[in-house]
Parts: structure tokens; sequence; C-alpha cells
């Protein structure tokens, strides 16, 4: 099949259509639900670690059900964090980490977080990709987070050719219109778990076809 130009306007319509009935990606759904601060958008990006979004998303509802800032997760004891974080991966060093975080907070930053990526990522367990999310997410600052979807549909689509979600970052910032930066993670995340998945992606019915390169897929359906 010859291929058209990539457009960046028209994938972004046509993914924004396509991913209409699928779930959110969680921190979205979570901005959607009223949880839109960037330090709820840290907590939750911890919390999303190595965790399915349909586990995620509850989980921190009944988190900040419980404490929505750093004053108020700073006065909870691990105990009762790792029991609020229950059906998560690895709650106990989680919990560790969302206490240390808010206590520094609201310690040393008056209780409110440092809004670059920079100062975000001086705790533990944040780097780029949640420094990204959780600025752009809560005050849309054009910044691209980039996850494992971000990084395999970029690079299938052939706009970027690179091998790690730190490079494709980089990369991305090169070509991508600054007013996808933050939406980006929004589409490719659900599209990424549902249509151009890992294995054996769904080609044949992705509204992307034309443009994408298919860069490193065999068998496809």
């Amino acid at each position: 099949m010859r291929k058209e130009p990539f457009d960046f306007d028209e994938a972004f319509r046509r993914l924004r259509i396509a991913v209409t009935d699928l779930p959110k990606a969680a921190m979205f759904e979570l901005r959607d639900r009223g949880h839109a601060s960037v330090f709820e958008q840290l907590v939750a990006s911890l919390v999303s670690g190595r965790t399915r979004d349909e586990t995620t998303v509850p989980v921190c509802l009944r988190l900040f059900a419980a404490a929505r800032t750093p004053e108020a997760m700073a006065s909870l004891d691990e105990p009762t964090l790792v029991r609020l974080l229950h059906g998560v991966t690895f709650p106990e060093p989680k919990a560790r980490d969302i206490r240390a975080l808010s206590q520094r907070i609201e310690n040393e930053f008056a209780g409110v977080p440092p809004d670059t990526p920079e100062g975000l990522m001086t705790f533990r367990g944040v780097g780029p990709k949640i420094a990204a999310l959780a600025l752009g997410v809560a005050l849309g600052r054009p910044l691209i987070a980039v996850d494992v979807h971000v990084h395999r549909v970029a690079n299938r689509w052939g706009i970027v050719a690179v091998s790690t979600p730190e490079r494709t970052q980089a990369a991305l910032q090169a070509v991508l219109p600054e007013r996808y930066w933050i939406e980006i993670n929004e589409r490719l995340v659900p599209f990424g778990k549902h249509v151009c998945t890992r294995e054996r992606p769904h080609c044949t019915r992705c509204p992307l076809l034309p443009m994408c390169r298919q860069i490193g897929v065999g068998t496809h359906r």
C-alpha cells in the first residue's frame, strides 16, 4: 500500500474518534473526575507504576477520599497508606514514597509542589514521564509524557526512530506540533492498549493505517 504523508492534524482528528468509546488513560480519567491538582496528579502517577489503569483509578479515588493535599497525605501513617493502596503493585514502597514526597512538599515548599520538571524530579520515583504528565495535565504545560504506548506507536508511525522512551520524548519535541504535546499521551495510551497493541496490532481496522509506516510490524490483523 502506498502511504499518505503523515498529517498530524488529521492523525489526531482520527485518534479522537478512535478512542471515544475506549477507557481513558488513568491520569486523564482522574482529571475529569476532579483530581487535577499537580499534587494529585503526581501521587496518582506514582500509584500507577506497574499497575493497570483499571486498578489505578479506583485506588486513587479511595486514596484521595482520605487525603487530597500534601498536609493531609503526610498526616497518614504508612500502615494506613498501605491499606489505602491495596490492589496496586508494591504498595509498601509506594506508601513510603508518597508519604515522604508529601512531607517534603509541606515542609520545604510550603505545601505547593514545584512547577518545573526539574523540581518534581528531585522527588524519589519521579522521572521525566511523571513530571511531564503531572505538569501537563494539571497546569497545561506543553510537555510530552512518553510511556510504553507513546514510544511504541510513535516509532511504528515512522515519525521518530529511536530505541527508548527517553529518546522518543526528545525526538517528538522536534517533530510534533506543540499543541499536541499533552494530548499525545491522552490519545495513545488507550489507542496503544486496544488498537496498536504490542503483539499483533489491529492494523486492518486502524484509521491511521493509510499514513502509518508500520515500522517493525510483522503479522497484523
